[in-house]
């Protein structure tokens, strides 16, 4: 079931990338997908965690949701760009995360890194250090309702690590 999972993804990946659909260009895609399928089985990472199917629903909700947080968060950024003075106050905080997963953890590291003005800068188990560019926006409480959305949407039934 799994291995179907990502058959679906990595075809369908390819040909969303790809845009060519000669004969050719084909073949190369079902090498391509064998090859990617063979590789997986034989580093067993064919499992749930793995399948991105499992996350679909969970994911589509999440993208949207995030998109509108980064745009939020160019606009304070290009502020203070655009500002004569520079009223940056950088701070360094520690984030605990409820995400049970390797998958929901990365994602929400990626997800801070991804809006501007704070960078994830280490995760060590259930914590993250983040920079950020405005010490009042960036404190631990600014994260929790992202971690939460991390944890809906990439540990769906509260895979363990």
């Amino acid at each position: 079931m799994h291995l179907l999972g990502i058959l679906l993804a990595a075809t369908a990946f390819w040909m969303a990338n790809s845009g060519h659909y000669e004969s050719l260009m084909l073949g190369f895609a079902a090498v391509s997908v064998v090859l990617t399928l063979i590789l997986s089985l034989r580093f067993k990472i064919v499992d749930r965690e793995g399948s991105p199917y499992v996350r679909l629903l969970g994911f589509l909700g999440y993208v949207p949701w995030l998109t509108w947080e980064v745009l939020k968060a160019n606009w304070v950024v290009i502020r203070a760009c655009l500002r004569a003075d520079l009223d940056i106050s950088p701070a360094l905080v520690k984030v605990r995360t409820t995400c049970k997963s390797d998958l929901a953890r990365v994602t929400f590291a990626n997800s801070i890194t991804l809006t501007p003005g704070t960078v994830t800068v280490e995760i060590q188990g259930d914590k993250m250090l983040v920079h950020g560019l405005y010490e009042a926006n960036t404190v631990p409480e600014s994260f929790i309702g992202m971690d939460a959305r991390c944890a809906r949407a990439a540990d769906p039934k509260g895979a363990a690590a």
